[in-house]
């Protein structure tokens, strides 16, 4: 292990005292709710791309496209090359996004009621805050199993690890909401970006690139380079990663957030076209350290945990110093992302789903205290389930898999919401009921043993693809068989005076 306490030690300390203190300087300025969800609609392009960024990037971001890379070479970057392609084509046409930023609103499901009714409105905040929890419950025990693995941590300190780092994100992003999330967001994503690419010169250089290509080639073969070809990929593993992507650029949380906290629709749009080539990179860099642990290490060295292959490498070819600033980088990466998200499934929560409970408007302090303690709840959800939760198959397919209980149903409701007038409640209603049981039913199927099998034989992508399809088909099919109103009966009683 190159990691030196006394050296990398400091860098990380003053790097985690200063996020704090920038964190903790802007909590004055938050007197409203709107100010702590939606940092009061004023959010630049610069400051957007850069949030949008950092958020998108942690340590179990790092972890997943690392462990593609090194399972499944460069053909492991095709959910990023996606992902950047369906950002691009939204940023320049507005689909979605466009008409859902000039709303006004703070939230999807508050759009979503104005065409389905507040009913529609609560069940889409409720799957929205399922499928999110989940999606986000392996976070915390990847980010401490990641820094445990490259700091040389005795592993019984990994559930003392996962408590301080979320006690540090949700202290700040508590007190400041969204004005700290963005502010500590542009320092982490300077961080970052300098780590990134300091870390993925010097394993270019150490390694070298023809040296990295034929470990694809040598381990992989040709399905290393065309996802088509490789036996655990296929057009399947494309399609799904293709309507999971472009379904989260449309309606993921925490990447609306920062469109719904733009200045404008135009600087929305601006944000998604300035951060779509991110997306690459986001799978790219940590796919070249995943493929760099397969050209070094040898399977004995990696164990039978994939997820643990990077972390190996570099605690053995990072120096000290450098490696300082790499924890500081992924320190960086983890606690932008997870103080954003809490953030986001919280205004969910508060706006949507306790919105029935509201029979009045609350005062903004009363307001802010609920904002706060829900956060705070958040955090201790995901401390426990990151504890308990047994991870079936590869990191991304599982985050593939939760975010489709959402994903699924609200993107075509959005589609719908925006270009469909005969569009309404009970395909709605149709919609969220199916996007949610399919992958649900997927996931429980992975825990039980006497359906383990059939899970394995159906497979996360089949799986994923016919939710999309099918939630597409109910929505259409719901609102068709949805009885017209009855004309209103013409009065015969003659007239009266």
């Amino acid at each position: 292990m190159n990691f030196s306490w006394p050296i990398d030690g400091s860098i990380v300390g003053l790097y985690l005292l200063a996020t704090m203190a920038a964190g903790l300087m802007v909590r004055k300025y938050v007197g409203k709710v709107e100010h702590f969800l939606v940092a009061g609609r004023e959010m630049n392009v610069y400051l957007g791309i850069a949030s949008l960024a950092a958020t998108e990037f942690g340590v179990v971001t790092c972890m997943y496209a690392a462990q593609n890379g090194y399972r499944y070479g460069f053909a492991g970057a095709t959910p990023g090359i996606l992902m950047a392609a369906a950002m691009l084509v939204v940023g320049l046409t507005g689909f979605c996004i466009k008409p859902l930023r000039e709303s006004g609103v703070i939230t999807i499901p508050e759009l979503l009621e104005r065409k389905f009714g507040p009913r529609i409105r609560w069940a889409a905040g409720v799957v929205i805050v399922l499928g999110g929890l989940l999606n986000m419950g392996m976070f915390l025990r990847t980010g401490g199993e990641f820094l445990v693995g490259l700091t040389g941590l005795n592993p019984k300190y990994l559930e003392l690890t996962m408590t301080v780092l979320l006690l540090f994100v949700a202290v700040y992003t508590i007190l400041g909401g969204m004005l700290s999330v963005l502010i500590t967001d542009f320092l982490q994503f300077v961080v970052l970006s300098v780590g990134l690419l300091a870390v993925t010169v010097l394993i270019i250089a150490k390694v070298g690139w023809g040296t990295l290509v034929h470990a694809v080639e040598t381990h992989i073969g040709s399905g290393g380079f065309n996802p088509f070809v490789h036996p655990d990929m296929g057009w399947e593993y494309v399609l799904f990663n293709a309507l999971l992507n472009t379904a989260a650029v449309l309606t993921w949380q925490t990447t609306i957030a920062r469109v719904l906290a733009a200045k404008n629709a135009k600087t929305g749009l601006k944000i998604y076209k300035g951060t779509s080539f991110f997306f690459v990179c986001r799978f790219l860099i940590p796919g070249i350290w995943g493929i760099a642990a397969l050209a070094i290490l040898t399977p004995d060295q990696v164990g039978p945990n994939t997820l643990q292959a990077m972390p190996k490498l570099l605690s053995t070819i990072v120096p000290v110093g450098m490696m300082g600033l790499l924890v500081a980088a992924m320190l960086a990466a983890d606690m932008s992302t997870d103080s954003s998200y809490m953030l986001t499934w919280s205004s969910v929560i508060y706006n949507d789903i306790m919105a029935p409970f509201r029979k009045t408007k609350w005062a903004e302090k009363k307001g802010l205290l609920w904002n706060r303690m829900i956060v705070g709840l958040i955090g201790i959800f995901l401390l426990f389930y990151g504890l308990w939760y047994p991870l079936k198959g590869d990191l991304w397919t599982y985050l593939g898999v939760t975010g489709t209980i959402y994903l699924s149903s609200i993107s075509v409701l959005l589609i719908a919401c925006c270009y469909w007038k005969k569009a309404n409640s009970w395909g709605a209603a149709a919609a969220i009921f199916f996007g949610a049981v399919i992958p649900g039913s997927f996931l429980a199927m992975e825990q039980i043993k006497s359906t383990a099998a059939l899970a394995r034989r159906i497979g996360p992508y089949y799986s994923g693809i016919a939710t999309y399809l099918i939630v597409g088909a109910a929505m259409v099919i719901g609102s068709l068989i949805k009885p017209k109103p009855r004309p209103a009966r013409a009065d015969t009683g003659g007239s009266h005076v």
